[in-house]
């Protein structure tokens, strides 16, 4: 069964001084501030698109990679996701780039890289951004 979430944003005035706020309508975890120049500088306290797509990435890997760690019967203590997701004005975005380490017992570097590739490519959120390049590193704690 399909699930839907929803936000909306309300935008005043144009593009560059304009301003905005999006609101996470299903969690209603809150309402953030969004401007261009968040989006093409410095973020001064307030999010862009690039930002929310960056939290969904780095959520959407974790959960993927927790899965696929599963399958190969393993468990992970913790796993850190991060998720740098690059934008140039005018050309869009470019890529993203995911930073995972995790702390997983009785499986070797090889088995991790392994397991994270394939987390990597069927992560939901990799796949709705196929249209652009996806790099990772990953590392294993011991």
């Amino acid at each position: 069964m399909a699930t839907v979430r929803k936000a909306h944003t309300i935008w005043n005035g144009d593009l560059f001084h304009g301003t905005g706020e999006v609101t996470l309508d299903s969690s209603q975890l809150g309402t953030y501030e969004v401007t261009w120049k968040a989006r093409a500088e410095e973020s001064g306290g307030r999010t862009s698109p690039e930002e929310l797509i960056a939290a969904a990435h780095s959520a959407c890997f974790s959960m993927a990679f927790s899965n696929a760690l599963a399958e190969a019967g393993k468990t992970a203590e913790r796993i850190e996701t991060s998720a740098e997701v690059n934008f140039v004005p005018g050309t869009g975005i470019t890529g993203s780039h995911l930073r995972v380490t995790a702390v997983v017992p009785g499986l070797t570097a090889e088995e991790f890289t392994d397991i994270a590739e394939s987390a990597k490519t069927g992560c939901p959120v990799s796949q709705a951004l196929s249209g652009i390049s996806i790099t990772m590193d990953a590392a294993l704690e011991t």
